[in-house]
């Protein structure tokens, strides 16, 4: 592997990570609305996996590059 591909990978997970961070804060402020809300804990814990499962899908494709070659 050349240098170049290592120090872009660095950087396209910083930029992947700057991507999602608001959206994954977003996601769990609202599960935290929720439990404050006073709905049943469960409710709030059965929303949280569709949340991370986005984020982490999400941050995979921008920190690969993924859609790069198709636009």
């Amino acid at each position: 592997m050349s240098s170049t591909l290592v120090e872009g990978t660095g950087k396209n997970r910083k930029r992947a990570a700057l991507a999602v961070l608001p959206f994954l804060g977003i996601g769990l402020a609202d599960v935290v609305l929720l439990l404050f809300w006073g709905i049943e804990p469960l409710w709030g814990l059965a929303i949280l996996p569709p949340i991370l499962f986005c984020s982490v899908l999400a941050w995979i494709v921008f920190s690969t590059d993924f859609l790069e070659d198709r636009t």
